[in-house]
């Protein structure tokens, strides 16, 4: 049973939130929010609240899932919207700013039996 979590426009370059979301990628949930609880990064906190919610969505889907053999099935990291602004500089110029966001997906599925025979 898939259940998924998503968050849209969180404020983190899509680049800095994609080495994070490839430490986490197809472990269980117990061992990727371990992971991430030691990870110094600032989506950390992020993705961590994600796999929570997706955990509680499939729980939701099913009362009878056992949370320990939830995995992470996908986390994909999309790019956002950037909002783009100029900033003045010295003798006329002008540099252009640009302020990343991006969107992740979190989806949690359950291991099937009928592998492990």
């Amino acid at each position: 049973m898939e259940a998924k979590a998503r968050m849209r426009n969180v404020p983190i370059g899509p680049r800095k939130a994609r080495l994070v979301a490839d430490l986490v990628r197809s472990q269980y949930v117990e061992d990727a929010l371990n992971q991430l609880a030691f990870t110094h990064k600032a989506v950390s906190p992020v993705i961590e609240k994600l796999i929570k919610s997706a955990v509680a969505n499939a729980q939701y889907q099913d009362s009878t899932i056992d949370e320990g053999n939830l995995y992470i099935k996908k986390i994909i990291v999309d790019e956002g919207i950037n909002r783009r602004w100029i900033r003045r500089r010295a003798r006329g110029m002008a540099n252009r700013i640009l302020r990343r966001r991006c969107h992740i997906t979190v989806v949690v599925d359950e291991e099937s039996k009928d592998n492990e025979d």
